[in-house]
């Protein structure tokens, strides 16, 4: 069996001493009322972490604030049929997490990658807990892009879903989950009576709406560079902005991309009444999915006609460069042949050599200048 499968390598030794460290007193999950992340008043439910924490039966929110202990306690009892707990965590420290993990039984590795926050989505299930990774997108607007343009901006979105509880794990301002429970509370309570999967549904719904919001406004940035590079002047794109689009655009892909491989499995895996609702979510990730490809190909192309358009313009000047060159050899080569110091010169006894001899070099002059311009050399 692996070090992970165990958790008893040298790499998770700081995290198995932390589960066996007590557990601090749950009073530390009562907190005053305050606004969450997402912008939303947050009741006096939880610290620094918990956002909300509500219990569920049969579609319907229990009223009241819980802690996270008594809800799981209320949702297990036996007066209550068809009840779960939703948990919801802003950027939980190590230490908030372990009291979490305690409560609701959560693996201690899953726990770790909750707490980092630098996974790959993946899905893995430990036990009866199934825990989901999603890496969150959002559009960040400028006005121009430059060579130091931040266009996407990620974070992370983890789910822990169990028989009796989910609990989401959100890192960075990306996919706010405050209208999401509003909409499930007030609009789709039949959703809610499916239990926790419908919850963790109708988050990785919002998170690939996103990607779909993020790809179209990328779309119109890649016209806007395409523009650029096929115009003239200041307004052309410059190849360091191009690059950073397409570095952007990586970072990009690695979301949505692996995500694929984890929402086909919760097909699989999940009651056919909730798979209907993720096979919807899985067509608008394989949508946003040959979006970044084809938009990947497209800047390709785009990085290609610019360092095309470079060469070009940089035989352009060598172009410029040689005729004037040439003209003004014409002036070189008069004045020289002037200026040679012969007794006996046919022309210096002639009246009219001077002026005749440079109308000879303006002429020449004009006529190499029109044969450059009608070549398009100037």
């Amino acid at each position: 069996m692996s070090e992970r499968e165990t958790g008893n390598g040298n790499r998770h030794k700081p995290l198995s001493r932390a589960f066996s460290a007590p557990v601090r007193a749950m009073n530390r999950f009562l907190g005053a009322p305050g606004v969450n992340p997402d912008g939303s008043v947050r009741p006096a439910v939880g610290g620094s972490a918990v956002v909300d924490c509500g219990v569920y039966a049969n579609g319907q929110r229990l009223p009241g604030t819980f802690t996270p202990d008594q809800a799981l306690q209320i949702a297990c009892s036996p007066e209550q049929e068809n009840a779960f707990v939703w948990l919801g965590l802003f950027e939980p420290s190590e230490e908030e997490m372990f009291e979490v993990a305690k409560i609701y039984g959560l693996h201690e590795l899953a726990v770790e990658d909750a707490v980092k926050a630098e996974q790959r989505p993946k899905l893995e299930q430990f036990g009866s807990v199934n825990f989901l990774v999603m890496r969150t997108a959002r559009y960040v607007p400028h006005r121009e892009l430059t060579e130091t343009s931040q266009v996407v901006e990620t974070g992370q979105m983890m789910i822990f879903v169990g028989e009796q509880f989910v609990i989401t794990v959100r890192h960075g301002d990306a996919s706010e989950l405050g209208s999401v429970r509003a909409n499930l509370e007030t609009e789709r309570a039949n959703l809610l009576e499916q239990g926790p999967w419908a919850v963790a549904y109708a988050v990785t719904d919002r998170v690939v709406d996103h990607y779909l919001a993020v790809a179209e406004q990328v779309e119109a940035d890649l016209e806007v560079i395409e523009e650029g590079v096929f115009s003239n002047g200041k307004n052309a794109s410059p190849i360091q902005a191009v690059y950073q689009m397409k570095r952007e655009l990586v970072e990009f892909r690695r979301a949505v991309g692996p995500l694929q491989r984890p929402i086909a499995t919760i097909v699989a895996i999940t009651p056919k009444k909730i798979g209907r609702y993720f096979r919807d979510v899985q067509d608008h990730l394989t949508r946003t999915v040959e979006q970044v490809a084809s938009y990947d190909d497209l800047l390709n192309s785009i990085l290609q006609a610019r360092l095309a358009q470079v060469t070009v313009d940089q035989n352009n000047d060598m172009r410029k460069i040689a005729a004037w060159a040439g003209i003004a050899t014409v002036w070189a080569a008069g004045a020289g042949i002037e200026g040679m110091n012969f007794k006996h010169m046919p022309e210096l006894d002639w009246l009219y050599s001077y002026p005749a001899w440079w109308t000879i070099i303006l002429l020449v002059t004009v006529l190499l200048y029109r044969a450059f311009r009608r070549n398009g050399w100037l």
